[in-house]
């Protein structure tokens, strides 16, 4: 009898509660050797969280940098926070409202950030905790922010507002000061007009008592906040974008909507000392120069031993049309534009000191982009820019498919590493990152990660994502094997998308022997294998495959051992086609009777020869073609298995098996040949020359999402059918010549054009049936067998499991001149819902691993690459125990396990009766194996094997984007990942071994760094008051001084930081002292000692005062004599 224990009871109750009658006969009378199969995963070894963040930020809107810990913090405008220090170390936050980020300012060298959101709101983060969290919030209520300043060492805000007030904050209790700067009492009594928000605040360098406050109108306040009034007025007739000073703080500059620069003397109100147009024409006869755009931000930088930098962006003449955004240097007599790819968002420069009373010495920019981040070297002719440690370049081109790979072998990320350093560009700047903030986290993982991610493009970029890092290791290119049409008009008639006609839909890897195997949207498939030798491939190995589905003229095959000779279609290709894409017919000549395109693949093949670099080579290219007019129907699946070497993908049309090692075609069937005499599904007859059937990408929508069967809620069914209003597709009535939209077009974040259709593909029973799964094993298929047989199994998206028998020749030698034998054995198993993964375990209910052949060098010597074959070995059956093996099928609505060969079910669970199942991964944990399930519900649930028991629910994420479905993956060791935006991964672990060491994984942001010293004033500026004017703030903004703001301005909200929280920013924004004791603590254990001497000395002292007051009563009243 099964032993159970507590915990496995209660969790048994959870599986009994939502599993069918049947599925609970099943394990009540299920066979005895399913008994003995003692489970080691429990409920307690999972726990879902969130990791780590990788890529760009999505939709960026600010950015500040602290220059003394070396931290870059950027806003988005969905309220993200992402913080990066040095390479490896980053750090992803969320506001809670998701308004934007409008301005970041960091207490520099202190461990805290202020943002400013677009609500109103302003916010303090604790950055000394590895999660930063807020501290305080304070939220406006009746005027907008606009601008903020934290003077350097300073814990008074200043808030500017769209009314033109300024408000103070005290960052340490996040209150409002009494004190407020009125707009009617900075702008002269005579002006009429109200100036208009504040767009920059910034007190001067050499005196903190003077505040210089810019209203977009283009007037420019110098204010003293101790006589509270203003000393100087600066109006000019252009609205102000940004304000830079001069270190020394006579001079400021101004940047104009016009695109002019006005220098200001701040004595010298009257007129600006000089105005410049940087990229304006300069007329002959001394008018005025044309207006350009607008200078949107400046920046004043001085150095010590030669000119000043002034660095701007915008302010480009306006018949600079089609131009590329540029952000403009201006040293001495040189101006440099530097062109950049996206439009700048802002830039920061980076100084050599904190203080703004010093020397800049600038030696860098930050230039943040809408999609990119560039660093430009200051200090090197012809600013070259840094190259980036940060993996932002995901997005590159968009992202269609991925996949994730945890516990591959060792030796393949060294392998990708080593041919993909040779791709690397080159002219960098020769100086270290100067974003170098923050220590790497001190935990690791045991095991290597990998993600590989395909692109719009048809470039696959392979990533190491070992120990919460990510880096880039190796970029592949699959439309080089493709001729690229050098204009829109020369686009080939039978294409089937308008953009990105080389996107890749789908990845198969194989890590073992590094074989790689792609599908994309134009219906083609591409084999690579990883070889570390240079080759001139001639002539692309091509292979065409005309799939059709005509059921009035195709008999269905009978089971045992027929060859795929004889059942495939007609017009099934038999032998590779290796000539020249030239020899290949064209579509005119291979028109049919009634005109119609046939006969011809979608893209053209690359005619030249083809140049293959180290790392990934062709093996041979697939194309299906077009059949009567028809276009192709898009790859649903895909699976490639190096032992056999065998590669099969499928459509709705039907499925095919290409032997990759011998170039032939082994199978080419339609869906309903599959089943043989034993369809259950009622199929009418189809012609394509008689009905015209829709294009590919309307089919592959309307076969994943329409025609809602009644097992779907209310809610899931408007999920589904929404994807059709997201995706500008044609219609079912349009012709092959209207092409599909491509799926990485404008609707491409909400496009379902997923590695795996079959995980949103419709169950409605009336929809077509489409091959939405594969998995290559050695199984028994009959009970008189004793040696597992290869097979592939094949699942459809109306749920049924069906077996493809193959004999594949034992020796290398055989394997090469011999076919490989095919033969259809028949469904297995029918679930609910469409198959979206399978596998195999042993008896006693261990995964068995993938059958694999290792790598070796395929362009070596035939004596040297020889290698054995590595098939898995299976044990027979015995009289006691007829069943060896278990398969494990899961759908979109339940999961089965099917005892083999005698293929009963031995276990059932109804997933989900509302929603239904979008990712399925049988995964390894390091206590046994589970299947991983991610439903369109936003529920991610762990199922244990083989009982099926539910180990762990969790509503974690609602499908509100199609791009999550698209992309969301699990993989080993209780890791998985999805695309949470255009440009971002999100990384999470459903582990709870990962959750436990995840704080000692994480980098931190804050170390203990001095503060540089001051700048030294020098005797003279010490005598005679030359040098910076220091003001006690709290004097002006305290309480006391000011009185209490308005209860109605602001309300303030405590934040969930926490305690630590709390302890982390009360030490980082005290004051002078508690700064000085933290910066001890932290460098060791001084401070402590110290204050244990300190302890012990005021003791001693209190005892020695106690004792001495004892004898000075005792001796009060007695004479000298008596003592």
């Amino acid at each position: 009898m099964k032993k159970f224990n507590i915990r496995k009871v209660l969790d048994g109750l959870t599986a009994a509660s939502s599993s069918s009658s049947a599925a609970a006969a099943s394990l009540q009378s299920g066979n005895r050797e399913n008994d003995l199969i003692q489970e080691t995963l429990q409920s307690e070894h999972f726990q879902l969280c969130k990791t780590v963040r990788h890529g760009f930020p999505y939709q960026p809107s600010s950015m500040a940098f602290d220059p003394v810990q070396k931290i870059l913090a950027i806003g988005t405008q969905s309220g993200a926070l992402r913080l990066f220090g040095r390479a490896g170390v980053e750090c992803f936050c969320q506001h809670e409202s998701g308004s934007a980020v409008i301005q970041l300012e960091f207490l520099v060298n202190e461990g805290a950030l202020v943002s400013a959101l677009a609500d109103d709101s302003i916010h303090l983060w604790n950055l000394r905790q590895k999660l930063p969290a807020i501290l305080h919030s304070l939220k406006f209520n009746r005027e907008r922010i606009t601008f903020c300043h934290l003077p350097f060492q300073s814990k008074w805000l200043y808030v500017g507002t769209e009314r033109g007030n300024i408000h103070i904050v005290n960052v340490e209790s996040f209150t409002l000061s009494g004190y407020v700067i009125m707009w009617n009492k900075a702008i002269e009594l005579s002006s009429k007009t109200h100036p208009g928000p504040v767009v920059h605040i910034s007190d001067n360098p050499m005196d903190e008592g003077k505040l210089l406050i810019g209203f977009e109108c283009g007037i420019v306040v110098l204010w003293d906040l101790k006589s509270k009034k203003a000393d100087y007025r600066y109006s000019y007739d252009e609205a102000i974008h940004s304000v830079a000073w001069h270190h020394e703080g006579k001079q400021f500059v101004c940047s104009h909507s016009d695109g002019t620069l006005t220098t200001w003397n701040i004595r010298a109100p009257a007129k600006p000392a000089q105005i410049i147009t940087p990229h304006g024409k300069q007329p002959k006869d001394g008018k005025k120069p044309e207006p350009c755009k607008p200078i949107l931000k400046v920046e004043y930088k001085t150095t010590r031993a030669g000119d000043p930098f002034m660095i701007l962006c915008g302010g480009l003449s306006y018949d600079t049309v089609g131009r590329r955004p540029c952000l403009t240097v201006m040293h001495g007599k040189s101006t440099a534009v530097l062109e950049m790819d996206y439009p700048i968002v802002d830039f920061l420069t980076l100084c050599e000191t904190p203080y703004p009373n010093d020397f800049q010495e600038p030696y860098a920019v930050v230039v943040l982009l809408e999609k990119d981040l560039v660093l430009i070297d200051l200090a090197q002719i012809g600013y070259p820019i840094f190259e980036n440690p940060y993996p932002l370049s995901i997005h590159e081109s968009p992202v269609t498919c991925c996949e994730y790979f945890a516990d591959c072998p060792a030796e393949v990320i060294p392998a990708l590493y080593s041919e993909g350093s040779r791709q690397k560009r080159q002219g960098f700047s020769k100086k270290e990152w100067p974003i170098s903030g923050g220590n790497w986290g001190q935990g690791t993982l045991s095991f290597s990660e990998m993600i590989i991610t395909g692109h719009a493009d048809g470039s696959i970029k392979f990533w190491d994502a070992s120990a919460l890092m990510l880096q880039v290791l190796y970029k592949l290119k699959t439309a080089k094997v493709f001729e690229k049409p050098r204009s829109k008009e020369e686009k080939s008639s039978t294409e089937i998308v308008d953009e990105d006609p080389f996107a890749i839909q789908i990845l198969s890897w194989c890590p073992e022997s590094r074989v790689l195997c792609v599908a994309g949207v134009s219906a083609h498939v591409i084999v690579y294998r990883f070889s570390k030798q240079e080759v001139t491939t001639e002539v692309v190995q091509l292979l065409e495959v005309r799939m059709q589905c005509e059921l009035n003229e195709v008999e269905s095959p009978e089971c045992g051992g027929e060859q795929a000779s004889a059942v495939s279609t007609p017009g099934t290709s038999s032998s590779p086609q290796t000539s020249l894409p030239q020899s290949h017919p064209s579509s005119s000549s291979n028109n049919s009777s009634d005109g119609l395109r046939d006969n011809v693949p979608c893209l053209k093949v690359r005619s030249s020869p083809l140049k293959q670099s180290p790392g990934y080579q062709v093996e041979l290219l697939i194309q299906l073609v077009w059949v009567s007019g028809e276009p192709p129907q898009q790859i649903t699946s895909l699976t490639v298995n190096s032992a056999y070497g065998l590669v099969a993908f499928g459509s709705g049309n039907g499925l095919a098996v290409v032997d990759y090692l011998q170039k032939t075609l082994l199978v080419n069937v339609s869906n309903a040949e599959l089943y043989g005499s034993t369809d259950p599904h009622h199929r009418q007859p189809h012609s394509p020359r008689k009905t015209r059937q829709p294009s590919a990408d309307t089919l592959h929508k309307k076969s994943c999402m329409s025609g809602l069967s009644n097992f779907y809620s209310e809610s899931v069914k408007k999920l589904r059918s929404s994807y059709l209003s997201l995706c500008d597709g044609n219609d079912a009535s349009a012709t092959p010549e209207e092409r599909c939209k491509s799926p990485t077009s404008d609707a491409r974040d909400n496009s379902f054009s997923r590695s795996r259709s079959s995980s949103v593909a419709s169950i409605d029973r009336e929809s077509r049936e489409v091959i939405s799964s594969f998995y290559f094993c050695d199984w028994l298929s009959k009970k008189s067998e004793t040696v597992a047989v290869p097979s592939l199994w094949v699942g459809t998206s109306l749920g049924s499991m069906l077996a493809i028998a193959l004999t594949v020749p034992s020796t290398p030698e055989q394997r090469m001149q011999q076919p490989v034998g095919v033969s259809f054995c028949g469904p297995v198993v029918r679930l609910k819902g469409g198959i979206l993964r399978m596998a195999q375990l042993d008896a006693s209910g261990i995964l068995l691993p993938h059958v694999y052949e290792s790598w070796y060098e395929p362009n070596a010597p035939e004596e040297e690459r020889e290698q054995p074959r590595r098939h898995r070995l299976t044990s027979p059956p015995s009289q006691e125990n007829p069943d060896c093996q278990y398969a494990v099928v899961c759908s979109e609505k339940q999961a089965k396990v099917v005892a083999l060969p005698s293929q009963n079910c031995v276990y059932e669970h109804n997933i989900t009766e509302t929603s239904f199942v979008l990712r399925a991964d049988v995964v390894t944990m390091t206590t046994g194996v589970a299947i991983a399930c991610f439903c369109a519900n936003g529920h991610i649930m762990t199922l244990s094997l083989p009982s099926l028991r539910p180990l762990l629910d969790v509503n974690y994420l609602p499908l509100t984007d199609m791009r999550i479905a698209r992309t969301f993956c699990f993989s080993n060791q209780g890791q998985a990942l999805y695309l949470t935006s255009p440009t971002e991964i999100q990384r999470i672990t459903y582990s709870q071994e990962t959750y436990d060491n995840l704080q000692e994984m994480l980098g931190e942001l804050f170390t203990p760094v001095e503060t540089p010293e001051a700048p030294n004033r020098g005797f003279f500026k010490g005598l005679f008051g030359g040098g910076a004017q220091s003001l006690d703030r709290e004097d002006l903004f305290g309480e006391v001084a000011a009185g209490k703001a308005s209860r109605s301005l602001a309300q303030h909200i405590p934040g969930p930081g926490g305690m630590e929280g709390m302890k982390g920013a009360a030490s980082g924004v005290v004051g002078e002292l508690a700064r000085a004791r933290i910066a001890l603590d932290e460098r060791g254990q001084k401070l402590g000692e110290l204050e244990e001497r300190t302890a012990a000395m005021m003791a001693s002292a209190d005892s020695f005062s106690k004792h001495a007051h004892d004898i000075m009563l005792k001796c009060k009243d007695k004479k000298w004599y008596q003592l």
